[in-house]
């Protein structure tokens, strides 16, 4: 048993789980691991978010916030903040990714609805106490694109213009957009399907205040599954019906699935090329799909220039992000 594998051990007995089973369970795209808790009767999921690559707070502070407004977050049984780990509510296994992957398109609907329903539930409440989605974190995200796909295709592109490019477009959102809690990487993976039919919510510590289109984006553009365009259109349908947006929603909700497509461009080649993680450039044509579709709207047409001027044309299509340095 290693130092932080004593750490964990202390923590749970110190927590009443001394005689549990903690057993690994597959980790994400970050520092952070997870184990299952089982004792007798009961189960907990453990975080381990060791610092200093890692802070829990945020998570425990919104996972409280969600739960104070109605949204299924999991409980907090036990924390030590400075020491990186958490004892949380285990919400099982039946996770929303494999539900509707393996359900009937009217299944997939219904489940999509009730996102859209917790979204806008979630929309309607005071925002959370954390920072704001502002213009730099923006560029800093789209950023992530030149930063480390360009670089790995061999690339010399405009930076510059690139910047400009977004300053232009991010310029025409409305500004009279609602500010609301974004959950950030809101989409099948992260959703649980609990027992009491509700859905539990997931890997929401880098939440801001920004939105209300981006989290919609992070669900319907999924970089990890397809969801038909259709079902798109109709789960979009369903939040202007459930939330009524006064302001223009359709600009929104385009500008920032480009600029989050983007950025997940960036963030995958990254895992790959500095984190020795070769699964993640495999999603990359979804994504690059996803993107191509948000630049066919007016308010991107800067964005969509610089692409055309920066990007080859047989790079661009999402076929070809298989091809070459890409083949793994």
């Amino acid at each position: 048993m290693n130092e932080r594998d004593s750490v964990i051990r202390g923590f749970a007995e110190a927590a009443g789980w001394g005689g549990a089973e903690i057993a690994p369970i597959p980790g994400d795209a970050s520092f952070r691991r997870y184990f299952r808790v089982i004792e007798a009767d009961r189960r907990a999921i453990l975080m381990d978010a060791p610092p200093p690559e890692e802070d829990p707070r945020p998570f425990i502070d919104v996972a409280r916030y969600l739960t104070a407004h109605g949204l299924r977050a999991p409980e907090i049984i036990a924390a030590d903040a400075e020491a990186g780990l958490v004892l949380l509510e285990d919400f099982g296994d039946v996770r929303m990714r494999e539900t509707v992957d393996a359900s009937d398109a009217e299944t997939e609907r219904t489940i999509y609805a009730k996102a859209i329903e917790t979204l806008a539930h979630l929309h309607q409440r005071p925002a959370a106490s954390v920072p704001l989605y502002d213009r730099a974190v923006y560029q800093r995200e789209a950023g992530l694109l030149t930063e480390w796909y360009c670089a790995a295709r061999g690339l010399d592109v405009d930076v510059a213009g690139y910047v400009r490019a977004w300053d232009q477009v991010l310029d025409a959102m409305d500004a009279s957009a609602p500010q609301v809690t974004v959950l950030r990487d809101y989409h099948a993976e992260n959703i649980m399907l609990l027992d009491d039919g509700k859905q539990g919510l997931l890997d929401f510590q880098d939440a801001l205040v920004g939105d209300p289109a981006y989290d919609l984006v992070s669900l319907l553009q999924d970089a990890r599954r397809d969801v038909a365009p259709a079902l798109e259109a109709e789960m979009i349908a369903h939040y202007r019906a459930l939330a009524n947006p006064a302001y223009d929603f359709d600009t929104a909700y385009h500008v920032l699935g480009a600029q989050r497509n983007a950025k997940i461009v960036g963030i995958f080649v990254r895992l790959w090329k500095r984190d020795g993680k070769p699964r993640y450039p495999l999603m990359i044509p979804r994504v690059w799909e996803a993107m191509e579709r948000d630049l066919k709207h007016s308010s991107l047409a800067p964005v969509a220039a610089w692409f055309d001027a920066n990007i080859p044309a047989e790079l661009r299509d999402p076929r070809a992000t298989l091809g070459g340095e890409f083949a793994l």
